[in-house]
């Protein structure tokens, strides 16, 4: 299943009946769909146009004509074997070697794909002029924003995290236009980082969300949104494979700002890293 049908599946249910009827039928013909026009398939799915702009709009910021784009190239390059493995009771530790392995790379892979470069260059750019660097995030997606901020501090760009919620609002609360805030959830659905973005945005700071591919509060409040894999919907894996795509595109981001301002960062990491090797060996004399 291509991750635009996963999210559709896993939105379904708080769908108008319409918008229903229309997601069971891209569901049963994802490949006359990527074909077809709107006025075709409105005719088929038994929706008005308006419906399916909405729908599409819904899912994808390019409406009808960019859900079909996205729809027709994860069509295309889905792998034969289409299929995330679960925990299973009483696994081998040579299956679960190679279920962990083929379950990461298929999410990164995913994450990869779905991708919209204008928007991740828009973080970017935003990033990269921000005066201070807000990131929350809670339990897994709180280890993610951890990972980033350690980033951020070793090429010198002012960022701050904090664990807990009340911080996170506080700290949203004190920023000011020129600021950025990014959230990271991935149900995209957590009252924490939720209120905590929603305060930054009320504080006029640029407001940036990761999250699972498809509608969600998170995403509707971010300025920017970008989005991974959904392939956790509905199993139990413990936010492995959903971590390893936030890490993936937290990477990314990273590597983007190092490489679009070499000259500025990539000193700054070498001094944050003769530093902490500096005076790691002091303490150990």
């Amino acid at each position: 299943m291509s991750d635009i049908l996963r999210a559709i599946e896993a939105n379904r249910d708080g769908l108008n009946p319409k918008e229903q009827g229309l997601a069971a039928f891209i569901a049963e013909h994802p490949q006359q769909v990527v074909r077809m026009g709107i006025t075709e398939l409105a005719e088929h799915a038994g929706a008005s146009t308006a419906t399916i702009s909405r729908f599409c709009k819904a899912f994808h910021p390019g409406g009808f004509t960019g859900l079909k784009m996205q729809l027709a190239t994860e069509l295309a390059q889905q792998p034969a074997a289409d299929s995330y493995q679960d925990i299973v009771a009483g696994n081998t530790l040579e299956s679960i070697v190679a279920a962990m392995e083929a379950n990461h790379v298929r999410s990164i892979s995913d994450t990869s794909r779905m991708l919209d470069l204008k928007q991740l260059q828009r973080a970017l750019d935003a990033l990269r002029n921000a005066g201070q660097i807000d990131i929350y995030g809670v339990a897994t997606s709180g280890i993610v924003a951890e990972d980033f901020y350690q980033k951020l501090i070793r090429i010198g760009k002012p960022a701050r995290t904090f664990s807990d919620p009340h911080m996170q609002v506080t700290s949203a609360s004190n920023l000011t236009e020129g600021d950025v805030a990014f959230a990271i959830s991935y149900s995209g659905e957590t009252p924490e980082t939720i209120d905590a973005l929603r305060c930054a945005k009320e504080s006029g700071a640029l407001t940036i969300s990761l999250s699972k591919y498809g509608p969600s509060t998170l995403a509707g409040l971010a300025d920017i949104p970008l989005f991974i894999s959904s392939l956790e919907e509905g199993m139990r894996r413990g936010d492995m494979a959903s971590r390893m795509a936030q890490l993936h595109v937290i990477d990314i981001v990273f590597m983007g700002l190092v490489s679009e301002s070499f000259d500025e960062y990539v000193p700054k990491l070498e001094q944050s890293y003769q530093m902490v090797r500096k005076y790691r060996k002091e303490r150990g004399r």
